[in-house]
Parts: C-alpha cells; structure tokens; sequence
C-alpha cells in the first residue's frame, strides 16, 4: 500500500507554517532514526539494518506492508533500546524538540511505561525521566508538553490497574491523561469500567483508544465512559450510514468527544484503504471534533507537516479546516489553560498560505 507522491516543496512549506497540535504521538513509536541506531548499538542489541539509510528503508518498508504484525515489529526495537532511564529521557526530549522544529506549539506524547520493567526500570522511574526529557525540552524551545500514560488493554487486570496508579501518582506533575492501548478486539473499554471510573473521580482525564481495530461502537462506550477524547475512532465513520448515526453523532457532539484521527497510521494498519479515502472526512463533514496526528513518527514515517501537506493534497482539506483542526486540538488538550490559550492565539493569528 504504496503512500501518496511526497507533497510539493510549496505545500509543505505551507503544512510547515501552520502552528500545530499535537495529542496522538507514541514516544516508542516516535524515535529519531540515528538515535535508535546509536542506542542498539550501544546496548550491544541486533539491528535490522547496520547504517541510517538501510535502517529508514527497514522501517518504511514495515509501515507499507499492509500487515499491522509488519507494522508493530519496530515497536520490539524502540522498546529494548530506550530501557534505560538515560535513554528514556532523551528520547522524550527529542520528540519534543523535533515536533517543536516541525511547528507545533503544543504537544502532548504518550507511552506504557510498565512496557520498561522486563528491562529492570520500574513504572515510576520511567515516568520521571520522560518527565525530565519533556522538561529539559520546554526550558529549551518554550512548547507546552504533557505525559499520557498508557496501560496494554491486553494485559491481566491487576497490570492496567497498576497503570492507573502509576498515572495518578503522577498526577500534576507532568502526566495528563490515562489511556487504554493496544489491540482493542476482544478488550473492549467496558471491561475496565470501575477503574476508568476511580482514575476520573481522582481528577485524571481519559484518551482511550476506541474504534481504530474494532468496531464503531466501541467509540460511543468509551464516550460512556467519560472519555474525553478517543484515539482514532475512524470506524465510527462505518455508523454514521446507519439510521442511528445522526443521533449518535449529535450525541457525541453535545458531549464534547474530540477524535485524536491518524490518517497515515490507519492506511498502514489497514485501518483505512487511502489518504483520498479515509473516514476523516465523513467524521468531519458529521460535524464532530477532531484533529489529526502521526501516531507513530518514526514507525509511519511520517510528521505533522507532512500530514497536514497530504490531507490537503490528498484528501481536499483546506488550510482553513486544518487551521480548525489545530484550534480544536488545542481546545480538547489536557494541558494547563494557560497552555492551551498561548496555542489558540498562534492559530488565531496564523495568515494562511501566501496569495
């Protein structure tokens, strides 16, 4: 499933103006290339490709595959090379910086720490040195930056419970949601009903994602839920046909639900046959919120600019619906007020393309 032609220089240099927001970026999913290169290599661990040009082909290769199995092996090497608190940090302060030198003005990264203990580094040492890479990156760029801590919705109960915990625990400090990850089918969001309940009643807002590998429905329970945002979402696109979707759609309106929608990750993950094509559009013609992201920057190959570039391109968004875009992502971020206004006024004040 090849990707669109790469957008003109014109495009993108326009994509690149545009102040940015982004709410859905793996920290895992998002490593420089050399950094992951430099890390395996200096954990003594195997590469798929000895040199930074072969290892790029590697991971681009994986994101066209058409397979999701293809697409999650990258996720076996970030994870092993950033086990160490050191590379953790670094890791987060460079996502940080790199979206800032891409153009966004606020940024919210995310990640299961609990997938770092295997390698000896407890839930809480993990989440204080991304902590520390975002907070190095903000004293040195100015951008806005917040933790989501995710729990593998796969996992035993007591193992997304002690995710919880780790947020909360966290709470103000830099962590700003919970979230539930990984394979969504046969782990709906209601089987952790009760304890999605505590986290919010303890004041911790939720992002789950919700109708990227499942159903449409699983997106209204996470709504039901007290979701605020769901990552993804596209197939809630599939009920807005049906003679309940308008009702629906209202409803998820009224409540605020904003989608964290991933154009080119749901094309690499079958989620959606093609940029030209995908649900984004009809979510957004049904009036809802959303905004869109790269989910996984290294692993799709992909960033903010090139994104915006190609749903302009491919999928016939305006710079003005993208610019409303970004105004709602900001509006829907889990950041500080304060925070979130700074971001407002670089849209507001944003002039659009050259005449």
């Amino acid at each position: 499933m090849p990707d669109p032609t790469p957008p003109d220089p014109a495009t993108l240099a326009t994509a690149r103006s545009l102040p940015k927001v982004v709410l859905h970026d793996h920290l895992d999913g998002g490593l420089r290339p050399a950094t992951l290169l430099e890390l395996l290599q200096r954990r003594g661990l195997p590469a798929p490709a000895d040199d930074l040009p072969a290892l790029q082909a590697w991971f681009e290769d994986r994101a066209h595959a058409g397979s999701l199995t293809e697409y999650l092996r990258g996720f076996a090497l970030t994870v092993a090379a950033m086990a160490t608190p050191e590379a953790l940090s670094r890791v987060a302060f460079e996502a940080a910086m790199d979206v800032h030198a891409d153009g966004c003005v606020l940024a919210e990264f995310r990640i299961a720490p609990l997938l770092f203990e295997p390698f000896g580094i407890g839930g809480d040492a993990a989440v204080e040195a991304l902590l520390d890479g975002l907070a190095r990156a903000r004293r040195t760029n100015g951008m806005p930056t917040g933790l989501i801590v995710c729990a593998m919705r796969q996992e035993r109960p007591e193992r997304v419970a002690l995710a919880a915990d780790l947020a909360l625990r966290h709470r103000g400090r830099g962590v700003v949601a919970f979230d539930l990850a990984g394979p969504e089918a046969g782990h709906p969001a209601t089987d952790f009903a009760a304890l999605l309940g505590r986290v919010q009643l303890q004041g911790l807002p939720l992002t789950l994602h919700a109708g990227e590998a499942d159903i449409g429905q699983r997106v209204v329970e996470a709504a039901r839920l007290g979701a605020r945002r769901v990552g993804h979402g596209v197939h809630f696109a599939d009920l807005l046909a049906r003679a309940e979707g308008p009702s629906l759609a209202a409803d998820l309106r009224a409540q605020g639900l904003h989608f964290e929608v991933c154009p080119t990750s749901n094309v690499h993950t079958g989620a959606a046959a093609s940029l030209a094509t995908h649900p984004i559009r009809r979510l957004w013609d049904a009036g809802l919120s959303l905004s869109f992201h790269p989910d996984n920057r290294l692993i799709s190959c992909v960033g903010m600019s090139e994104e915006a570039a190609n749903l302009h391109r491919e999928a016939g968004f305006s710079w003005h619906d993208l610019r409303r875009m970004g105004l709602a992502a900001a509006r829907a971020s889990f950041l500080p007020e304060g925070d979130k206004a700074a971001a407002l006024a670089y849209l507001e004040a944003w002039a659009g393309p050259p005449a």
